[in-house]
């Protein structure tokens, strides 16, 4: 008996000999398959030749769907069909997978009120689409010792974007630094749905208001006939 070199076994130990793909047709090796129909109906226990033959009669491919039940359950099918057909619902899915992303925004303890209500702007724009916002407080020299003007500003924030957003971590000191973590109250997919839905209507919206400024060229057409006629006379 010849042993496997040490380069074979381990290029089957990464998995080189084992592919994901079903086995169709001449690659089934087994006497006798559970066979389902095109449609999904079942045929029932058959000999694997008189599957291959039914998948011929059809013009369609034997593919084995479950390959541990005893015995294999093959389908009759358009194996590059459904290839292709599976490769299209992975590429939407992956399309319209959300990720949700944490931003962040820096405040002072002592913020001038114009530059809180732009911040405050921009906390709410992260909500709106869906993400989360890690608020952190700056303490420079003395106000190290006055935490509570930053987790005030902190509560304050929290209150102002509540319809939009939650404390998901309270506030707590990081050093010379206060952070606190708001969530949104939509999900990722909520909020991507309603800004399509939303630049739709906007699109729709502009289409509109250019048809209907278009017949307005003959009113003026007419207003210049008049004025004509009215210098003639």
């Amino acid at each position: 008996m010849t042993c496997p070199s040490a380069k074979a076994v381990a290029w089957c130990y990464r998995g080189g000999s084992i592919s994901a793909e079903p086995r169709i047709n001449e690659r089934i090796r087994v006497p006798e398959v559970r066979l389902v129909g095109p449609s999904g109906e079942q045929v029932g226990i058959v000999p694997l030749a008189k599957a291959l033959e039914l998948a011929q009669e059809y013009d369609l491919d034997l593919v084995e769907v479950a390959a541990n039940a005893r015995p294999p359950v093959c389908k009759l099918m358009d194996y590059g069909k459904f290839k292709y057909e599976s490769a299209m619902k992975a590429r939407e899915a992956r399309k319209n997978q959300a990720h949700t992303v944490i931003k962040e925004m820096k405040l002072r303890p002592k913020i001038d009120p114009h530059d809180y209500d732009t911040k405050k702007g921009h906390v709410v724009r992260f909500l709106k689409q869906g993400d989360k916002v890690k608020i952190t407080i700056m303490f420079r020299g003395r106000e190290q010792s006055r935490p509570e003007l930053g987790y005030r500003l902190l509560q304050r924030l929290a209150e102002d974007v509540q319809e939009l957003g939650f404390i998901e971590s309270n506030p707590k000191q990081d050093g010379r630094n206060m952070i606190m973590v708001l969530g949104p109250h939509k999900k990722k997919t909520e909020a991507m749905a309603e800004a399509r839905e939303a630049q739709a209507a906007r699109k729709a919206e502009r289409q509109g208001g250019s048809s209907e400024a278009a017949p307005e060229a003959p009113a003026e057409e007419a207003s210049a006939d008049t004025s004509a006629e009215n210098a003639e006379a």
